[in-house]
C-alpha cells in the first residue's frame, strides 16, 4: 500500500528544499519479475532512472544527492547479476563526458570501498570526478561498494592512524565519505528500511516511503516527496 496517493505535480513548485537527498534504488527485480524478465534488465532500466532523476535533482537547485547503487552486501547476489551491474557502471562513466554535459552543472563524486572494484573502473571512477570537479552545482555522489557501518569504522581507522587517541562526532563527521546531515531519504519499492545505508548522516532524516519500483520512479514521484518534506516538522531533538 502507497503511503501518499499519486498526484500531478508536473510545475511543482517548493518553498522548502532538502540540501542533501539520499536515495535508495530498490526495486529493479521485482520490477523485472513482474514482467518476466531476468533481473539485469530491471538494473539497466533502474539505471535510466538514475539518469532522469539526477537532472531533475540539478534543475531544482538540490544541493547533494547521494545514490545507493552497490551495497557491500550486494557482492553476494549471483555473479551474472554483479557483473551485469559492473558493466552498468562501466558503460555510464564511459560515456559519462557526453551524458554529463547533458546534465549541466552536476558534480560526480563516489561513495564507498575500492576494494573488490576493477582497476579499469577505479580509473574511469576518478575520471568522472576529475572531470567534474570544476562544477558549482548538484554533487551526485555514487555509492557503490558502500555500507554505512563500514563508512564509520573507515573514519574511525583514518583518525587512528592520523594520531587521534580520542575522537569526537565532528571528527566522524568530517571523515566520513557524504556531507555528514542527510535531510531527506527516499526508498521506493515498499521496503521501509535503511539497509546500512548512510547511518551516521541519518540521524535526523526525514523518510518517504512509496510502493513505487524503481524503474517506475520519476520526477512526480520526486516531487510527491519533497512535497512532504515541506510539511515535516524539524525539531533536531529539541
Amino acid at each position: 500500500m502507497a503511503l501518499f496517493k499519486k498526484k500531478e505535480t508536473k510545475n511543482a513548485a517548493f518553498t522548502v528544499l532538502p540540501k542533501h537527498i539520499g536515495i535508495i534504488m530498490d526495486g529493479n527485480g521485482r520490477w523485472a519479475k513482474k514482467r518476466g524478465l531476468p533481473r539485469t534488465a530491471g538494473h539497466r532500466a533502474g539505471a535510466d532512472v538514475f539518469e532522469k532523476i539526477c537532472k531533475e535533482c540539478g534543475r531544482l537547485g538540490i544541493e547533494e544527492v547521494t545514490f545507493y547503487a552497490f551495497s557491500t552486501e550486494n557482492w553476494k547476489r549471483p555473479k551474472e547479476e554483479v557483473d551485469t551491474l559492473m558493466r552498468l557502471f562501466r558503460d555510464f562513466l564511459l560515456e559519462a563526458k557526453e551524458r554529463i554535459a547533458e546534465t549541466g552543472n552536476i558534480r560526480i563524486k563516489f561513495a564507498g570501498e575500492k576494494e573488490g572494484i576493477s582497476e579499469e573502473l577505479l580509473d574511469l571512477m576518478a575520471e568522472a570526478e576529475k572531470t567534474t570537479a570544476h562544477r558549482t552545482g548538484t554533487i551526485v555522489n555514487l555509492a557503490i561498494n558502500y555500507g554505512g557501518r563500514q563508512e564509520i569504522v573507515s573514519a574511525v581507522n583514518k583518525l587512528i592512524a592520523s594520531g587521534k587517541t580520542e575522537i569526537t562526532e565532528q571528527d566522524i563527521s568530517e571523515n566520513v565519505y557524504t556531507m555528514p546531515e542527510c535531510d531527506l531519504i527516499i526508498r521506493p519499492s515498499g521496503e521501509e528500511r535503511l539497509s546500512n545505508f548512510l547511518l551516521w548522516q541519518a540521524a535526523y532524516s526525514e523518510f518517504w516511503y512509496s510502493d513505487v519500483l524503481w524503474p517506475d520512479f520519476d520526477e512526480t514521484d520526486l516531487h510527491l516527496a519533497l512535497h512532504e518534506f515541506e510539511k515535516r516538522n524539524r525539531r533536531f531533538g529539541g
